[in-house]
């Protein structure tokens, strides 16, 4: 035989599908934790999502691709009146979720927003829950919902664990394709096969890079990938479940696989970490771990890895408020995911470019005691240039305990330290926060902060009574899980 003939002996499906289909098909969700902290997600991300509704940058990517499209048993958008198919409204829902940038958070050496899949998840349970009722079926339960929320969180959080995506210039929303198409082709009843199938097609289409996350082509694309991915998470469960056959190999297959072709680097001059393998390593087994330790962003919409400095600032606010113009210098003390991830100098072309960047994120707290979604835009940057005066002043420091301590199991700290420096010598205190407030180490405290957001984000969109009859319900375990999906999403449409 030719050395260069190809052995033409199919494999079995890749190990880590196999694991993922099993766990999906078979785990069972008892976790009390999981649960209530899944009910808290459910309303964060929607409140996120509703909130994202003001911005006509987003709502113009919204509606049927075709106009007057009729869907029977069509899934509804939250807080519109648009009833789509269960793939478009995916991409929609995960739109307006990702859009601020404001929903939760899980970061480990890959980052990412786990509730993300939320698009693929509510989108896919609402059409099926319609037609189960019209065929005279039991409708999908929103306990349904919250298990496959926990589900999505482990797959995309447990992968990220150890393996580094963006090394290797890839975007994180990878991961939500993956997740989204597991949990989506459980609700649509695919078997095992079915399942593998779709999960090889995941990992077999091109995946995302991360241009658009980093200067200089830092744009809006970031805010509507996540969407994008978990409507494609749905679109491959469909045709699995249509018969189409999958791509056991995918990952493994020497040369053609995703490990050689996309998971680690040719340029022989890069240095690799040790991250930057061939494969993935998986060091602990799908459960409930992610949802339970899910970050959620409480108080500030910006990416995460800013979000203690955020907090740092406003803790600095009284201090320098009427001492701006008297700035020499401000040090920020951080972690190195954060420089590598959001620091940035130079003009910042847009709202995406700015939420990006901590100097940006630092400065507007420290001015004006808060930030907030509308102090990205053009309008507002443009009015204020003190922002990029004291952008100038900054100083960014790595220290190797906040670096260290980040990827550290037992802690998962995302620590900051801002100080300001005045002309006259004088300097303010050296403020650390080690844990935002949506860390699980500062749950009892940011919980409640998180509903007051939830119904912020209601009364943006609905009437008194009505907010408080969704928020109600939502406080409610055993009622929000008993509530069936499609009675839930009616309480939410315009």
């Amino acid at each position: 035989m030719s050395a260069n003939v190809d052995l033409n002996n199919r494999p079995d499906y890749d190990r880590v599908l196999q694991d993922i289909a099993d766990y999906v098909l078979n785990y069972k969700v008892e976790s009390v934790e999981a649960l209530d902290t899944a009910r808290n997600c459910l309303m964060d991300t929607l409140g996120c999502g509703l909130l994202a509704l003001r911005f006509p940058e987003c709502t113009k990517h919204l509606g049927p691709l075709v106009e007057g499209t009729v869907v029977p048993f069509g899934a509804r958008v939250p807080g519109t009146s648009y009833r789509l198919d269960p793939v478009k409204a995916a991409w929609d829902i995960g739109c307006i979720v990702r859009w601020l940038d404001y929903n939760d958070t899980w970061l480990a050496a890959e980052w990412g927003h786990p509730s993300d899949n939320l698009g693929g998840i509510l989108a896919v349970a609402d059409h099926l829950s319609q037609k189960r009722v019209a065929n005279g079926e039991a409708p999908l339960s929103m306990r349904t919902v919250l298990e496959a929320m926990i589900m999505a969180h482990e797959i995309q959080g447990v992968i990220a664990l150890e393996n580094s995506f963006n090394r290797v210039g890839l975007d994180h929303v990878l991961l939500v394709k993956v997740a989204s198409t597991a949990v989506c082709a459980k609700l649509m009843g695919a078997t095992r096969e079915q399942l593998l199938a779709a999960l090889s097609h995941a990992f077999v289409d091109g995946q995302a890079l991360r241009t658009y996350r980093h200067a200089p082509n830092a744009g809006s694309r970031k805010s509507w990938a996540a969407g994008d991915a978990s409507s494609r998470g749905v679109r491959l469960a469909d045709i699995a479940l249509r018969g189409e056959m999958g791509i056991p190999g995918v990952l493994s297959a020497p040369q053609w696989g995703f490990y050689d072709v996309l998971f680690s680097h040719t340029n022989k001059d890069l240095a690799l970490k040790p991250e930057d393998k061939r494969s993935f390593s998986l060091t602990q087994k799908y459960a409930s771990y992610v949802m339970e330790n899910v970050l959620f962003k409480i108080s500030f919409p910006a990416e995460f890895h800013a979000q203690t400095a955020c907090e740092a600032a406003v803790a600095l606010h009284p201090q320098v408020r009427n001492r701006l113009d008297e700035i020499e210098r401000i040090v920020i003390t951080t972690h190195e995911s954060a420089i590598r991830i959001i620091s940035k100098v130079g003009t910042l072309a847009n709202a995406a470019d700015r939420d990006h960047c901590i100097q940006y994120m630092t400065a507007v707290p420290l001015i004006f005691g808060n930030l907030v979604a509308e102090q990205y835009e053009d309008d507002f940057h443009a009015a204020h240039p003190i922002i990029d005066r004291l952008r100038e002043k900054m100083e960014i420091v790595e220290e190797p305990r906040f670096t260290r301590e980040y990827l550290e199991a037992d802690k998962r700290s995302i620590a900051n330290a801002v100080q300001v420096f005045f002309n006259d010598g004088s300097s303010t205190e050296r403020v650390v926060v080690e844990y935002p407030i949506g860390h699980r180490r500062r749950r009892a405290e940011g919980i409640p902060l998180l509903e007051e957001k939830f119904k912020a984000n209601l009364a943006t969109r609905f009437t008194g009574q009505r907010s408080a009859q969704i928020f109600t319900l939502c406080k409610d375990q055993a009622a929000l899980e008993a509530t069936a999906v499609h009675r839930f999403v009616d309480l939410l449409v315009i």
